[in-house]
């Protein structure tokens, strides 16, 4: 599953959820965020229209990868930045 918010795409990988005894990043939404994950069929789903609530705080990620199993990874683009890194030699 991902979602977009305004500036962050969340990938969540399910398979990876339903091993995950903790779901922590249920609690970290909650507790850090505004709770839009919530708990469905043992896997992670939005609840409410994650562009407009989200607040791209990144606990979800963070509490996954530090007590849960992983499945979450976030993207951030920002434009522009490919070319401003062929620009100025920057791998």
């Amino acid at each position: 599953m991902e979602f977009q918010e305004k500036t962050i795409r969340v990938i969540i990988d399910e398979a990876r959820c339903l091993e995950c005894e903790t779901k922590a990043c249920i609690s970290a939404c909650k507790t850090y965020a505004r709770g839009i994950l919530v708990l469905k069929d043992g896997i992670p789903a939005v609840k409410g229209d994650a562009l407009r609530l989200g607040t791209e705080c990144l606990a979800c990620e963070y509490e996954c990868w530090f007590r849960g199993k992983g499945a979450i990874r976030i993207e951030a683009l920002t434009p522009g930045l490919e070319e401003y890194r062929l620009e100025h030699g920057v791998s």
